[in-house]
């Protein structure tokens, strides 16, 4: 989702939960303990949510800040924790300009802040983990592919996976520490000696789908929408059924 507005200088989160709605639309306070920098414009931002009732890998929240003034601000992100049943859930957010939630994140935000979420939502784009998957995501757009993969890794799961990920240069490449052998990085600005630069093509697509896993790929894309309309039709012209994926986008 893009951002508009200007930050308020500070949010106050009251602690009301809402009543009378299902457990995903409960309104919860979710208290900051963590902030870990991922790049020069991205960091993840850990939560206590005690009652949190789990969510799958590619599942997102809807989180709420109110200033003091009344003024209310909401936001739909993406989830990047593997659920794990701690009672924690993690948000990697980029530092959009001019954005008021991602701002104030940004530049004001302390642990032991609170703010509200609900969710888990959209089952859509959602991975349990029961099929194979292969991921394409660019920017930020790879948070909730991360997901997926930190649940194949926790779950130590055989199942194939594999994630392209696209993203302007090394430095740009958020969690670049914890890809393993599952992970293809593409850079389309600046790369290491050696690296071709430029965006995702079929060479880095057809691959990948030659494989052919036992039941096919599921196939999970997100990016901008401009990433999502070139990369659903590098795997469409690749061979892998259009109804066999799963896009989120944001603009």
């Amino acid at each position: 989702m893009t951002e508009t507005f200007t930050p308020p200088t500070r949010f106050a989160v009251p602690g009301r939960i809402a009543v009378g709605e299902q457990t995903a639309t409960l309104w919860q306070t979710a208290t900051l303990t963590e902030i870990r920098r991922e790049t020069p414009h991205a960091a993840t931002f850990r939560f206590a949510v005690p009652a949190w009732a789990g969510h799958l890998p590619g599942q997102h929240l809807q989180l709420r800040l109110t200033a003091e003034d009344g003024y209310v601000a909401q936001r739909h992100y993406s989830i990047a924790s593997a659920p794990d049943g701690s009672g924690h859930i993690e948000l990697t957010l980029d530092h959009v300009e001019g954005g008021e939630v991602s701002g104030w994140f940004h530049t004001v935000a302390r642990p032991g802040d609170t703010v509200e979420v609900r969710g888990p939502l959209s089952g859509f784009f959602a991975w349990p983990g029961d099929r194979p998957a292969l991921l394409l995501g660019a920017g930020s757009g790879v948070v909730p592919l991360m997901s997926m993969v930190r649940h194949h890794r926790a779950r130590g799961l055989t199942v194939p996976l594999r994630l392209l990920v696209s993203a302007r240069g090394p430095e740009e490449l958020i969690y670049a520490r914890e890809f393993g052998a599952e992970t293809t990085p593409v850079f389309t600005r600046t790369a290491p000696d050696g690296v071709p630069v430029g965006r995702m093509t079929a060479a880095h697509v057809a691959p990948l789908l030659a494989e052919r896993p036992e039941g096919g790929w599921e196939a999970y894309v997100c990016g901008s929408n401009g990433f999502a309309e070139h990369a659903s039709r590098l795997l469409v012209e690749a061979g892998q059924p259009v109804h066999r994926i799963r896009i989120e986008r944001f603009g």
